[in-house]
């Protein structure tokens, strides 16, 4: 009973504390427990207790160890500061690229750069249009340069197009390229000629379709300009697709209507010679009228210089007038007011050169002419200037041997000369002669085939007084350009100083 009482007093003795051995192998028993509830290390099994701990190693560098931000920035920067240096050897400003993604390394952008070289570009080049460095080869270059071949871009005219419009390298092929080649299709240029407007006028790639291009176009057919023949407009000269209605195009076509050339006629000039759009209305055009007028032309007859001859718009004309002018006065004694009537008659007759000049007059005055008469004859008919003297000794041999005529009938009617010989003269002299009638040059030669049988079914005729001198009318305007080509090739040895070919390819 007291033993008891012992046990369940309110004061018992404490517990003896434990010997140090028990305390030692709570010690290992506690830190075994440890061990064992953490979670081992991926790849390395947990160290047993009773292993000794290893020293500390020395820091090494690790394979999968990740260098920090800032070493990766620091590497960054050496790369691209190396590549800069690259690119300012090459005379290339880096400030200009500043900000833009290049390659990471020395070696792949000199492979960048001997690409762009290999298309014909040259360091010049580059330091002109230094973002074309930024274009990946793979991703742009490559597919816009093989969308371009298979178009038909020639390899020799690549480099002048990648130096007029550089961008196109940036360029996506079905966002960008594609749709314009579509539309020029669809304004019926043949295939065989897109890649040729292409080359020509390469800034076309960068057009939007709802932009400039829509509205020149739609002009141009109003102003009546054929819509079949907007396709050869286009060949011809492409840089109309890039010109303003408001600011170009249209005040320029105002100036013509109102120098006296009805709208149709002005249409009709530019389905021929659609480049004289191309000339400065302000710093050009207007200033060549002006010389027209200062040098004998007038204002009523300004409306036929134009039709015969709209290369006159856009030449340096003040010089060549001073130099024709002289050259007239002293070789043909043609003063200044008749000089502006050869001027009106004949327009190329400004580019004529002085050898082709001394030519013809030399060949008049060996046919017996006076230099008056000749100075008479080249004002009546400036074309005889030139036509190609083999034909002009032919008819002259057989107006003196066949039709027995007097020359003061040449003097009289120059045009003689101007006429076919197998295809008017000789057939409608003879039909004459058979019929014993005897008329005038002008008479005989100055109608059409079909006026000319109707006189033939008289058996007299009447004196008839034939107006020589040519009457510009303006509802034939558009013949008197298409017929320009035609007399171009009057002379196939190129009398003239100059040609078209300072405008058009």
């Amino acid at each position: 009973m007291m033993k008891s009482l012992f046990l369940f007093s309110a004061h018992p003795k404490p517990p003896l504390p434990p010997s140090p051995h028990l305390r030692k192998l709570l010690r290992r028993s506690a830190s075994a427990s440890a061990s064992a509830s953490s979670p081992p290390r991926s790849g390395r099994s947990p160290r047993p207790a009773h292993s000794r701990p290893r020293p500390p190693s020395p820091r090494t560098s690790s394979l999968y160890a990740r260098p920090s931000l800032l070493d990766m920035e620091r590497g960054r920067a050496a790369r691209r500061a190396d590549v800069d240096a690259f690119l300012a050897s090459l005379g290339v400003d880096p400030g200009e690229l500043a900000g833009l993604e290049l390659p990471v390394t020395v070696d792949v952008m000199r492979e960048r750069v001997e690409f762009l070289h290999s298309l014909g570009l040259s360091n010049d080049d580059l330091v002109a249009y230094p973002l074309a460095l930024g274009c990946s080869v793979r991703k742009n270059m490559v597919p816009v340069l093989d969308y371009l071949g298979k178009l038909g871009v020639r390899q020799d005219s690549l480099p002048d197009l990648l130096r007029r419009y550089p961008q196109v390298l940036h360029a996506s092929v079905v966002v960008d390229l594609a749709p314009v080649v579509m539309y020029l299709q669809g304004m019926d240029i043949r295939s065989a000629d897109v890649p040729r407007v292409l080359e020509r006028y390469p800034e076309l790639l960068g057009f939007k379709l709802e932009g400039t291009m829509s509205t020149s176009v739609a002009y141009l057919v109003g102003i009546g300009v054929a819509r079949r023949q907007i396709g050869c407009v286009i060949t011809r000269f492409p840089e109309v697709l890039g010109m303003r209605v408001g600011k170009i195009i249209k005040p320029f076509v105002e100036y013509l209507e109102g120098i006296g050339l009805q709208r149709l006629a002005i249409a009709r000039i530019i389905e021929k010679k659609p480049y004289i759009l191309g000339f400065g209305l302000e710093d050009k055009v207007k200033h060549n009228i002006e010389a027209l007028l200062e040098f004998g032309a007038r204002k009523e007859a300004l409306a036929s210089i134009v039709a015969q001859y709209p290369d006159i718009l856009g030449i340096e004309l003040r010089d060549k007038l001073v130099t024709q002018q002289s050259l007239f006065e002293s070789s043909i004694l043609v003063s200044a007011e008749d000089f502006g009537r050869v001027i009106e008659r004949m327009p190329p007759a400004i580019s004529l050169g002085r050898a082709a000049v001394l030519k013809h007059v030399n060949f008049l005055t060996a046919c017996g002419f006076l230099l008056s008469q000749v100075s008479k004859m080249v004002i009546a008919c400036p074309q005889l200037l030139a036509l190609n003297m083999d034909i002009m000794k032919m008819s002259f041999e057989y107006f003196q041997n066949e039709m027995e005529r007097e020359l003061e009938e040449l003097v009289e009617f120059p045009a003689f000369f101007t006429y076919g010989l197998e295809s008017t003269v000789r057939p409608r002299h003879e039909i004459v002669a058979k019929k014993g009638f005897t008329c005038s040059l002008a008479w005989l030669l100055n109608c059409s085939d079909a006026k000319f049988d109707e006189r033939m079914k008289y058996d007299t005729i009447g004196i008839e007084e034939m107006e020589v001198e040519n009457s510009f009318d303006m509802k034939t305007s558009s013949e008197q350009v298409e017929d320009e080509e035609e007399d171009e090739d009057l002379d196939e040895d190129s009398d003239y100083e100059d040609t078209d070919d300072e405008f058009i390819e």
